[in-house]
């Protein structure tokens, strides 16, 4: 158990080193081809901290714990937009960019409402399993696809680049950063899932219960330690682009992969997690346009962090 507690302590250690390199990197990279930062959030940073969430379903799938995998991937999507957003919120406000307001944010919102209607076969389609099927998969696949083609399509010089105060290193060194960030996210997140998924069953927790906050929150502490460095560093697009990405990406391509692999059986008392994930992402649209215009506010993001140990006294309460 000491042993448990002494590498979960390194895996934070490495996920807050990995997320400062790769925020570093991926804003040199933004900087040098005169990409938009929220570009290189919603996709490079946005990919590569949604990696342990994608090891982590696709082999909770593949041995049959199904609750684990889409508990991680429904349980991360609510930790990015409540917890995430809601820390980095609070050290600095973060400012959100018009196509984020009204393209990313209401995909996102996409993203979680077709997955309730995906999932809930035996309710809407009158069948007689919930499953996420290969079909499913590929719908979801397809989605992803647009997504991907959207952003590349949308993406041109940004004039502010220039004159921004990211440094820009050579393209070896911002290579090696990247690289380096992945691979420390990676690790500091398997280092700390595996050590507090051992920690919570000690303690006899629900195969759910750990899909939905132990699981969900290890595999979303690179999302953190991203968005948390993001914020301090005032890079705002890196901050709310790696949340809105990771959170599209969870579901589209990696549920996809998931059910393309095997198909996943779903239990419907995951609705009601789904359902905050679509309040949260509805609450992030309305903040934009409360207070100052697309700007999410100390006070809002205040609320998104009340509303998470709200749902996790919940969630606790239910066992």
């Amino acid at each position: 158990m000491v042993l448990n507690f002494v590498l979960l302590i390194i895996g934070f250690i490495v996920l807050i080193y990995g997320a400062n390199f790769l925020v570093n990197g991926a804003s040199s990279l933004a900087k040098r081809f005169k990409v938009s930062e929220l570009a290189i959030g919603l996709t490079v940073v946005a990919f590569g901290t949604s990696t342990p969430e994608l090891i982590v379903s696709a082999i909770s799938s593949v041995q049959g714990h199904n609750e684990v995998a889409f508990g991680n991937i429904i349980g991360s999507n609510i930790f990015n937009l409540y917890m995430i957003l809601g820390c980095a919120g609070v050290i600095y406000p973060i400012l959100v960019q018009s196509s984020t307001v009204w393209k990313e944010i209401p995909y996102s919102l996409v993203a979680a409402i077709l997955l309730f209607i995906l999932a809930n076969d035996v309710w809407l389609f009158n069948t007689t399993e919930n499953v996420l099927s290969q079909m499913d998969g590929l719908i979801l696949l397809v989605f992803f696809a647009a997504f991907i083609w959207y952003v590349f399509v949308s993406i041109e010089n940004d004039p502010a680049a220039a004159d921004s105060p990211i440094k820009i290193y050579g393209l070896p060194k911002t290579i090696a950063f990247i690289a380096a960030g992945l691979a420390g996210l990676i690790l500091g997140g398997k280092l700390v899932v595996d050590n507090a998924i051992e920690i919570a069953q000690t303690f006899g927790v629900s195969e759910k219960l750990i899909g939905l906050t132990i699981v969900a929150a290890g595999t979303s502490l690179p999302e953190l330690a991203t968005s948390v460095v993001a914020a301090l560093k005032n890079r705002s697009d890196i901050a709310i682009g790696n949340v809105v990405g990771s959170n599209i990406f969870n579901i589209f391509l990696i549920l996809s992969i998931c059910s393309l692999i095997k198909p996943i059986p779903y239990n419907p008392a995951m609705n009601q997690d789904i359902l905050v994930v679509v309040i949260g992402t509805a609450l992030l649209f309305i903040a934009m346009f409360a207070g100052k215009a697309r700007k999410l506010d100390r006070w809002e993001a205040a609320v998104l962090l009340v509303a998470y140990m709200v749902y996790i006294g919940y969630l606790i309460k239910q066992g």
